[in-house]
């Protein structure tokens, strides 16, 4: 039998007219069997910091279940939100993948024969295929962003079936919606992914952001602003270009 990878997969100013000036689509991806071990880990680093996770939530006081995002990123939050950044460049088992879209505002969509909705299903196929491996299964887990979410994960399974010629599900065992408050991966992914598209939409309007950012280039060792090596397992970044939207990393 396969061992089975876990892929969890967040976007970031996906939409055509939200007025951003790129995109990103990214992921966090581990093996299933150690996925119990991480959330664990990463509860226990929301408690340390008293964010409640969800297990240990009091339900006689009404504390709220505390998710990682990066537009909860502060100040008085940077000391929880580096713990969780050192746990994944420390961690073996996680792996972050994000494809970035600069200045999607001049993409000419019908130029090269799409629509803004099938660019996105290439993004995510794009984003996605570097790390499907043929050897493994997969889980792809994806928040759910907006009221097209359902179709659009048919669509994308649809997508990622072909190209592997996986009729028999053997390859991507599932494409599946889940709410980002109830999965830690997906708000790790949030994290990262927001960061990326932070610093390549060149915003600098918060210190707290720009110093996590300026740890998170600390420990990956990369600028966040160019592709890395296709190669690179840890963290993967790949900046696309509007020249060519049959991307090929």
């Amino acid at each position: 039998m396969k061992e089975t990878i876990n892929i969890y997969c967040d976007e970031s100013c996906h939409l055509q007219n939200d007025n951003e000036s790129s995109m990103a689509l990214g992921a966090i991806y581990c093996p299933s069997a150690k996925k119990d071990e991480i959330f664990l880990r990463i509860s226990e680093i929301k408690r340390k910091h008293k964010l409640f996770p969800k297990y240990v939530k009091d339900k006689k006081q009404n504390r709220p279940v505390y998710e990682i995002k990066w537009n909860k990123v502060s100040k008085n939050k940077l000391a929880f939100y580096k713990e969780l950044i050192d746990f994944f460049f420390d961690d073996d088992d996680l792996s972050f993948r994000v494809l970035v879209v600069p200045e999607k505002k001049k993409i000419d969509y019908k130029a090269y024969g799409h629509t803004h909705d099938t660019f996105y299903y290439k993004m995510y196929f794009s984003m996605l295929k570097v790390i499907l491996n043929p050897e493994y299964a997969h889980n792809i887990f994806i928040d759910i962003k907006d009221t097209k979410s359902r179709e659009k994960v048919h669509k994308l399974e649809k997508v990622l079936r072909n190209d592997k010629y996986d009729f028999s599900k053997e390859i991507i065992k599932k494409v599946q919606q889940v709410r980002s408050h109830e999965i830690e991966l997906v708000q790790l992914a949030d994290l990262f992914t927001g960061a990326v598209s932070y610093v390549n939409r060149g915003l600098n309007t918060s210190n707290a952001k720009m110093e996590l950012i300026e740890y998170i280039k600390h420990r990956s060792r990369y600028s966040l602003l160019k592709s890395t090596l296709i190669k690179e397992k840890k963290f993967n970044i790949f900046l696309s270009e509007h020249s060519n939207l049959n991307i090929n990393q």
